[in-house]
């Protein structure tokens, strides 16, 4: 079989979390297959999310939508989720048999998420090689399954809780180039059309937004708009796709702090290499970004994850002094109260943000994407 007939399937979706990995991942395999005058086509399964078609149209890649639906005990998504398995696997079968006829060899790269079970469990169905890229710290159920009938297992995240996991091949965070800052800070301010010398912080609750997080900057910026206007802070703010942009704009206008707001920013690359400061949701994605950018941040966990992997993503940076994770009480007024102090501190002190940046250098570069890409160029099988 001539290897240019190859076909790589990722999947994954419902959230930018389960897609950026992947197209990093895709990004960099074409980058390796040019330089060895190969080609790999890559075709992305994602959810049926508005967000999922969102995100890889805007960055131009093949994708295929599964019907596929979360897991849960809750009985109606229980239910759900049995309703829609079968369709979920019968079209991963339809796509996987679609690909191989024209491409041969065919391998799925799951990136986690209720898309990538149906898929693997197609996968399984067609015999295609599945290798399975694992992003938190804590597994979920659909990865714990993924592991076991995956031929190859990579994990960006120092896992917590399966012990079958001291086998799987650790690797650095896995990003995307348009998420690394293209140039200094004042480069990065330029593009985004930003004051070059002030300070800036960065708000971000990812690809989906934090109405928690959104509601405590704005609360402090308030409440401190005097000290942000001491110290020249601006800000930029992803605020998501459900807040109301024209009302966060308003109170940080009457708070007399400059600020970009958008629902969200695309490529994110310049807005953390902006940064002074970042608040941030602790994703795998964000914490991966934080990372590779060298950027400061204090961690809010989504405060609604019965295991609380987000915090456990973090952890390896707060434990070297990377980071700082707060706990997101959801209140805003206690977040002020509580999380509030640590910011302004943080805002206050260029010395504690550089020794942050330090720790941070000092974690190494984030090239998972890289080592996985090479592992997927070489053959899964």
């Amino acid at each position: 079989m001539n290897r240019a007939d190859r076909c790589v399937v990722f999947a994954g979706g419902g959230t930018g979390g389960h897609l950026y990995p992947g197209l990093a991942i895709a990004e960099r395999l074409s980058e390796i297959l040019a330089k060895n005058n190969d080609t790999m086509r890559s075709v992305f399964a994602c959810s049926v999310r508005p967000l999922d078609s969102e995100i890889l149209g805007r960055e131009n890649a093949e994708f295929r939508t599964i019907p596929a639906e979360p897991f849960g005990l809750a009985p109606r998504t229980l239910v759900k989720f049995v309703r829609t398995w079968g369709g979920a696997v019968r079209t991963g079968r339809a796509l996987l048999r679609e690909l191989r006829e024209r491409h041969g060899e065919v391998l799925v790269v799951a990136m986690g998420g209720f898309v990538a079970a149906p898929m693997v469990q197609a996968a399984r169905v067609e015999g295609c090689a599945v290798t399975l890229v694992n992003l938190d710290a804590t597994p979920g159920k659909a990865n714990r399954w993924i592991a076991r009938h995956a031929r190859r297992v990579f994990t960006a995240a120092e896992v917590v809780g399966v012990a079958s996991a001291r086998s799987w091949i650790h690797v650095p965070p896995i990003v995307r180039r348009t998420a690394v800052p293209p140039g200094d800070a004042r480069t990065c301010r330029a593009i985004l059309g930003l004051n070059l010398d002030r300070p800036t912080l960065l708000v971000t609750g990812a690809s989906q937004g934090a109405t928690s997080i959104n509601d405590f900057v704005i609360s402090l910026a308030r409440e401190s708009s005097e000290f942000f206007a001491a110290g020249c802070w601006q800000v930029i703010h992803q605020a998501g796709g459900k807040a109301d942009l024209t009302a966060i704009e308003k109170s940080y206008a009457e708070a007399r702090v400059p600020a970009l707001v958008r629902a969200f920013l695309s490529p994110m690359g310049p807005a953390w290499g902006a940064a002074d400061l970042a608040i941030s949701r602790a994703g795998a994605g964000s914490v991966a970004e934080a990372w590779a950018a060298g950027v400061p941040t204090v961690f809010m966990p989504y405060p609604y994850h019965r295991d609380q992997h987000q915090r456990l993503n973090a952890l390896p940076l707060e434990s070297r002094g990377a980071c700082v994770i707060a706990t997101d009480a959801i209140d805003v007024d206690q977040n002020v109260r509580t999380i509030g102090p640590i910011v302004l501190g943080l805002m206050r002190s260029a010395s504690g943000r550089e020794a942050m940046r330090a720790a941070l250098a000092g974690l190494g570069p984030a090239d998972g994407a890289a080592k996985v890409a090479a592992a997927v160029a070489g053959g899964v099988a």
